[in-house]
């Protein structure tokens, strides 16, 4: 479908004049690493705040939720698509610069891979963690990423938030309550525009090197040869859902195309034609076996959007 533009009020009110640009039926398995989605009734990719405020106008003024997105490498859409206004906080925030000695500053929009790319050439340590890591800057916040020993909160010293009224402001590590896979931002709906980074210097060629070990471990480990929303299940405490999973006799477990990753058990994968429906089905009979098993629920770490 064409895209249109609106202007909806909220900039308007505000004294900024802006149109915001929106897709119709856009497929969401095209956006997500999982490869699977149907249509969203709207879509939207803002270049800053004030559109991506101007969108979230626009879905309350036609009474339509709204979702933030990033490159989608944590979220399972439904296969009848979404109903209302999906907002991309992506390719169009990348911006990303040099700010001090030891400090960058990067829109949302960022990839963790190309953040993390500019630290070592600009001779930075830090984020070598981050670097295989799929996702956003944004979603890497307000999930507080991690891998291999690091997490975002390691290193992130604040970050520009808009909250649901479209107030700016700065939260400090400490105010974002960042925890495991958690943070404030999640549990106030907030909206991550920007984060600032504290990191320490090194050289370009060790950082580099780092980056290349981490990353050859990582595709050693996981099955990064099929579409998939990374790994499937939060960490319980005192166990590990991958060895759980295994241990439970589901390596491979199948239902239709998704299926429990050979590889590492700890991920669904999409073996190709995979649904939305099949990969929540085999989530809940991995679930059940498990704790019928070990008495242990696992939780589901990816974002599955009704």
């Amino acid at each position: 479908m064409p895209a249109f533009t609106v202007l909806c009020g909220w900039c308007y009110k505000k004294g900024i004049k802006t149109l915001i640009q929106l897709k119709e039926g856009e497929l969401l398995r095209n956006h997500t690493t999982f490869r699977i989605g149907g249509a969203a009734k709207y879509y939207a990719l803002p270049k800053n705040a004030e559109e991506i405020m101007e969108a979230i106008d626009f879905a309350i003024v036609k009474g339509l939720p709204y979702y933030i997105l990033g490159k989608g490498s944590n979220v399972l859409f439904p296969d009848k698509g979404y109903p209302g206004v999906i907002i991309e906080v992506g390719k169009a925030m990348e911006k990303m610069e040099k700010t001090g000695e030891e400090e960058i500053r990067a829109q949302a929009g960022v990839s963790l891979s190309a953040l993390s790319t500019f630290a070592a050439k600009e001779g930075l340590s830090g984020l070598e963690f981050a670097s295989g890591i799929p996702g956003t800057l944004g979603g890497a916040i307000t999930m507080n990423a991690g891998a291999y020993g690091g997490e975002i909160k390691d290193c992130l010293t604040k970050a520009r938030v808009m909250d649901e009224d479209g107030n700016i402001r700065w939260l400090t590590t400490e105010e974002l309550q960042l925890g495991y896979r958690s943070s404030l931002i999640q549990k106030k709906s907030y909206i991550v525009l920007e984060g600032v980074f504290r990191l320490n210097p090194g050289k370009t060629e060790e950082i580099q090197e780092k980056m290349k070990e981490l990353n050859a471990r990582r595709r050693d480990k996981q099955p990064l040869e099929y579409p998939s929303a990374g790994s499937t299940f939060k960490r319980p405490e005192g166990y590990f859902a991958g060895k759980l999973i295994e241990d439970a006799g589901l390596r491979g477990y199948r239902v239709g195309d998704a299926q429990v990753s050979e590889k590492h058990c700890g991920f669904v994968i999409n073996r190709g034609e995979a649904t939305c429906e099949e990969v929540l089905q085999c989530i809940r009979d991995v679930q059940e076996k498990v704790q019928e098993q070990f008495g242990v629920l696992l939780e589901p770490e990816i974002r599955i959007i009704d």
